[in-house]
This record gives structure tokens, sequence and C-alpha cells, in this order.
């Protein structure tokens, strides 16, 4: 049991990542995508981020416990920067990175309250892809040579965040805001930018404003009137 997790700890902790990454981004999608298929992306999103912390920690726990790799490990890039230490060090910094996406996914309605705190929480929650590519360069290079399943698992993982990372551009493209009007082109009272009615607005005969003949008349003093009567009597 050990070898065989040994052998595929790493591996699936991959694979529970890219899904995790590739359901994290066709969840924010709102042009084909229903409210509830939504929320059915976004619990399958946190089911595969539960099961990536898993099976990281029965990885690093199973290769201290073979004397593969020593608890110093753990802090990124404490063997150096190249050779064999640099890409243990990538480990080291995906797993890093995968432990804070996943604390401030689940602290997500702490950070939800105020502008400032959801910018510092989509910033934090988007270290998931930094410690992606890390994990994909640290799997492929990190110990042994990689049998041909084991590579054929990574270019899956490549090619399906690269098609949800496209989907995402796609619909972010088309949900372009309108421009603004040019200088000049007056709004109808009662429409919308587009120029169709608003809900509950009247819509004038034949379609057209009524149009006023002249300035309006300014109504006669109380005064004025006043001593108009008199001279009249």
């Amino acid at each position: 049991m050990n070898r065989f997790l040994d052998h595929t700890g790493g591996v699936l902790t991959l694979v529970s990542l890219t899904a995790t990454v590739a359901w994290g981004l066709l969840a924010t999608d709102r042009l084909l995508l229903t409210p509830r298929a939504r929320l059915l992306a976004q619990a399958v999103h946190r089911a595969t981020a539960a099961g990536a912390l898993g099976f990281l920690l029965t990885h690093i726990g199973v290769k201290v416990a073979e004397n593969h790799a020593s608890p110093g490990a753990l802090l990124p890039f404490s063997a150096g920067l190249r050779g064999q230490g640099g890409l243990i060090g990538l480990g080291a910094l995906a797993a890093c990175l995968m432990v804070l996406a996943g604390a401030t996914g689940a602290l997500r309605r702490v950070f939800a309250g105020k502008r400032r705190t959801a910018h510092l929480w989509r910033a934090l929650h988007a270290c998931a892809y930094p410690a992606w590519c890390a994990a994909l360069l640290h799997g492929l290079k990190a110990g042994r040579t990689p049998s041909p399943w084991v590579t054929a698992c990574y270019a899956l993982c490549l090619a399906a965040v690269a098609c949800a990372l496209v989907l995402r551009l796609l619909r972010a493209r088309r949900t372009v805001p309108e421009g603004p009007r040019p200088s000049g082109t007056p709004r109808t009272a009662g429409t919308a930018p587009s120029g169709v009615p608003a809900p509950g607005a009247r819509t004038p005969r034949h379609g057209l404003p009524r149009a006023r003949s002249g300035p309006p008349r300014p109504a006669a003093p109380a005064h004025a009137a006043h001593g108009a009567t008199g001279r009249a009597r």
C-alpha cells in the first residue's frame, strides 16, 4: 500500500488539483450555465479541492515515512534553487500555495464583506494557478522518470485547464460592456440605453414625443392679477 501511494500519491494530487482549477474556472460562467448548474460546479470545485489537499497530505506523509524526503523539505527551496533541490522546492511551493488557496476558499464569507477584502480574497485564492504550474513541473521532473500513463495524465491535465481557461476568456470577451454614447446624442425619457422603452414607461402616441410650440408662459404674479381686477371694477 505504501508503495502504491508512493508511486501514485503525487499523480492523484495533481489530477485533483487540475479538476479543482478547471471546475473553478467553469463555475464562473454565466452564459452557458444556469444558476443551478453554477451551484453544482461550485460544489464539485470544493469537493475536488478537499480531495487534492487530502492526497497532498498523503503524498507528503509517505515521502517522509519512506525517507525519500526530510521534514525540512517542506520549506520551499530549502535545498537550493537548482537541480533536484530546486525541483523538490517547486513541490514544496505548490503545497504551500495549495494550502493557502484552500484556506481562503474556506474563509470566503469572511472576505466577502468589503471591496478591499474581496480583492484580497481573489488575489490569495488565485494562488491555485501558480500552485498547479509548480506541481506540474515537480511531477514531471522530480524523482524517477514518469511512466507513459503518468505522462498521459499530465497531458490531459494540461489540456483540461487550457480548455477551461479558453472558455473563460471567451465569456469575458462576450460580456464586454457597451461603449459610451456619442456626444450630442439625446436619450429619450423612459427608454433604456439600448433604445428599448424601460419597463413601466408610457409611450406617447404614434411613437413620437409631443413637441411644444414655444417656451412655457410664466405665471402672472398675484399682485398684478389683483391690480388688474381692481381697474376692471
